[in-house]
């Protein structure tokens, strides 16, 4: 674990489990258990030590600290993607009501290592971005989401805005985060967002959630089984070019 005296520059990055405490015990301990596990698979699976940072933890919330040495780039991007990953392995294995799903918030700055715990306005900017309403209202708003992300405008603009990692800037939606005497700008991001298919509305044609037939661009295989109220009846006035279509044959009593 690296150690150092006074102030130094570092990246810090916050984790917190949406509804915690809406489970009973035994899942609240099995949450605190699994946590940092799929955290510290998460840096494993892109070559960092997780043993080797400062962790502050509190049950189902995490704060680590990294100190500055030109692996932030990755913390925003690989770090977090390998996050996702765990994620959405985890949460494959479990009933939606057993799922966990992550806030999570990243800045940089001046830390020192005090006597209770971790101190410096950037310890305290990391936990106001993540305790924003935005991150919630993410959450709420894409339920197949698994973890939503804040960047401090500063990493932001020193790390994505760089062009730094592989990210976008496209992938990320400004906000303006006030909590508490904290204010200022910060960039949202569902990390999931752009690998999930939208989801059909409900007023939208059932068949559009389903594979596509043939072996065209989009692949597929030929659906067989029969499903009548997917049927849909033409009744054609004119010549009609149905080369590549399918076509079936039937009375009007089906």
């Amino acid at each position: 674990m690296a150690e150092w005296s006074g102030f130094y520059p570092c990246t810090c990055i916050a984790v917190d489990v949406q509804a915690y405490g809406g489970n009973n015990d035994r899942r609240q301990s099995e949450i605190q258990h699994d946590l940092p596990r799929l955290l510290s698979q998460a840096a494993a699976d892109m070559g960092l030590d997780r043993s080797r940072w400062h962790i502050q933890r509190k049950g189902d919330e995490e704060l680590a600290v990294h100190p500055m040495d030109g692996t932030e780039p990755r913390l925003v991007d690989d770090f977090i993607r390998h996050l996702v990953s765990q994620l959405r392995a985890y949460n494959g294995l479990r009933v939606p009501a057993a799922r966990m799903r992550l806030r999570a918030a990243i800045h940089h700055g001046p830390v020192e290592l005090a006597d209770n715990g971790l101190a410096g306005a950037a310890v305290v900017t990391t936990a106001r971005l993540l305790s924003s309403h935005h991150l919630y209202d993410a959450l709420k708003a894409d339920e197949g989401a698994d973890l939503v992300l804040l960047l401090s405008d500063d990493v932001y603009r020193s790390v994505v805005v760089g062009g730094h990692t592989t990210l976008s800037t496209t992938d990320f939606r400004r906000v303006t985060v006030r909590e508490k005497e904290y204010e200022s700008d910060a960039w949202l991001r569902v990390p999931e967002g752009d690998a999930r298919p939208a989801t059909p509305s409900r007023s939208g044609a059932d068949h559009q959630s389903q594979p596509p037939l043939g072996n065209g661009p989009e692949g597929g295989m030929v659906r067989h089984d029969y499903r009548g109220e997917r049927i849909n009846v033409n009744n054609f006035a004119a010549p009609v070019d149905l080369r590549g279509g399918v076509v079936g044959f039937g009375s009007a009593d089906g």
